[in-house]
């Protein structure tokens, strides 16, 4: 009964889960927040910002030491101290934040690299098994050298051929007991 009463006032019991809550939600970009620290990261690491701050530091300790109507931080200097702490307490978080994800884009780099390193590869294999391939099926195909130097024997054969035919005819024309000698 007690289950029934919970119920029909909008509780839930406590033997059933909770189906939802309502928790507020922020949506923040994490590349906008990175973006963001990168940009204060490479500012902190510039001479304009050091000179910047020397300059903010020299005006805070004068206006505290020489001038006793403006004084607001007496000479321990502990509100300087303090803002000092402050700003660096954020810079090395946004600092690593940088890091990483400079970090990040050169795992993605290296990544990059060794695919076109192996893709190159690859591809240097290939060029190489089909240049074999080529140099092998030059080995049968006729040269220009080949060429000349079977040209120049089958000359030199007819060359011989036609010197027998001359010489033959050369008998022919002979009176037939001098023709041939027989053996």
């Amino acid at each position: 009964m007690k289950d029934k009463h919970a119920s029909a006032q909008g509780m839930t019991s406590l033997n059933q889960p909770v189906t939802s809550r309502r928790r507020p939600r922020v949506n923040i970009d994490p590349d906008a927040v990175g973006r963001y620290s990168e940009m204060i990261a490479r500012f902190f690491g510039t001479g304009r910002y050091l000179m910047i701050q020397t300059v903010v530091v020299v005006v805070w300790i004068i206006i505290n030491v020489s001038w006793v109507a403006f004084r607001f931080d007496p000479y321990p200097f502990i509100l300087l101290n303090l803002a000092f702490s402050t700003q660096a307490a954020y810079a090395a978080p946004l600092i690593l934040l940088a890091q990483n994800r400079q970090e990040d884009r050169d795992k993605v780099s290296i990544q990059e690299d060794r695919l076109r390193s192996t893709q190159t590869k690859a591809d240097t294999e290939y060029i190489t098994r089909e240049l074999a391939s080529v140099r092998l099926s030059l080995g049968d195909t006729v040269t220009r050298d080949y060429l000349r130097r079977e040209l120049d024997d089958i000359k030199d054969v007819l060359a011989r051929v036609e010197t027998q035919l001359a010489a033959g005819e050369a008998d022919e024309d002979q009176p037939a007991d001098q023709a041939r000698p027989t053996s």
